[in-house]
């Protein structure tokens, strides 16, 4: 609100918005110019939005008693074998042509707000960050008021976070893999864990370890890191975990999620057979015996968001 009262916010757009005419807006690189072709993302200039809702799935101190208020956006700028909502991020053709105006993604953003949500929760939004901020500019002078969450892969650019900083309250990244090689074969980015591990220093940087909560107990401030166990210690939790606590803070709250299944090409045992089952109880343990070991939080009953 601060931003936009100073004009600062509307600033940020348009350096966000001059990165698409030669797209480094996540770290593929493309170069290409999302106004007239696509990148490796699939999608142009306009945002492309797959559905929207008060959602009430999240983390409890996300979704709160009225729902968060996500936006789902559509495509993706990750292949992940086995994404769970692989319908929206990897069929870019039913997204052709679906691009709406910044005033229409603004409507989106102040109708979440008119339905009572606590927060507005921007899903895999590190392809469309410009799109985004410009319909922030738009909704933030017709009245919204809410924190934005920013409920990201891991696969994201540190100059745009950067960009970010004073804009979106929550972060909530996942952070998927710990070795170059699994993250190769399994997202088709073997970089991955280095560009996500920097993407977590400038969200840390910005937000701290702390965490900011209302009345309804529903965060408006903090981050909050996502770490799926995968079959087979494909995850490598126990790494995740000692880079977290060494080069973030031990106190960092995460998000330890247990309901892995083997969904999309990950459910062909020919092809992923590392991948094609459900976590083992003993693999549970292990990530949360790594988890109790590792994180040392004040409060741990806050800490740990097992689902």
């Amino acid at each position: 609100m601060g931003l936009a009262e100073k004009g600062e916010l509307g600033r940020r757009a348009d350096v966000l918005d001059a990165m698409l005419a030669e797209c480094t807006v996540c770290p593929h690189q493309c170069a290409v110019d999302r106004f007239s072709e696509l990148g490796k993302c699939a999608t142009g200039s306009e945002a492309v939005v797959a559905s929207c809702m008060p959602h009430f799935g999240e983390e409890s101190v996300i979704s709160g008693r009225r729902g968060s208020g996500t936006v789902f956006l559509a495509n993706c700028n990750l292949r992940c074998v086995f994404c769970q909502n692989h319908e929206i991020s990897q069929r870019p053709k039913a997204f052709l042509d679906q691009g709406i105006s910044e005033d229409d993604l603004a409507e989106i953003f102040l109708d979440l707000q008119r339905r009572g949500c606590h927060n507005l929760n921007w899903v895999s939004p590190s392809h469309q960050v410009p799109q985004l901020v410009r319909g922030l500019v738009r909704a933030s002078g017709r009245g919204l008021r809410l924190p934005v969450v920013y409920n990201s892969n891991g696969y994201d650019s540190v100059e745009v976070l950067r960009l970010l900083d004073g804009v979106v309250d929550v972060y909530m990244p996942d952070l998927k893999y710990a070795d170059a090689d699994v993250a190769a074969q399994y997202s088709r980015v073997p970089e991955y864990p280095d560009r996500a591990r920097a993407a977590l220093e400038e969200m840390f940087r910005q937000v701290g370890a702390d965490w900011h909560l209302d009345a309804d107990q529903t965060l408006t401030r903090g981050l909050l890191i996502r770490l799926l166990v995968l079959p087979s210690g494909l995850a490598d939790i126990a790494d995740t975990l000692r880079w977290v606590a060494d080069n973030l803070s031990p106190r960092v709250k995460i998000s330890l999620l247990a309901q892995y299944s083997p969904q999309h090409l990950a459910a062909r045992t020919d092809r992923y057979p590392l991948l094609a089952r459900t976590i083992s109880a003993g693999e549970w343990t292990q990530a949360m015996e790594a988890l109790e070991t590792t994180m040392k939080g004040d409060d741990h009953s806050v800490q740990v968001h097992a689902r």
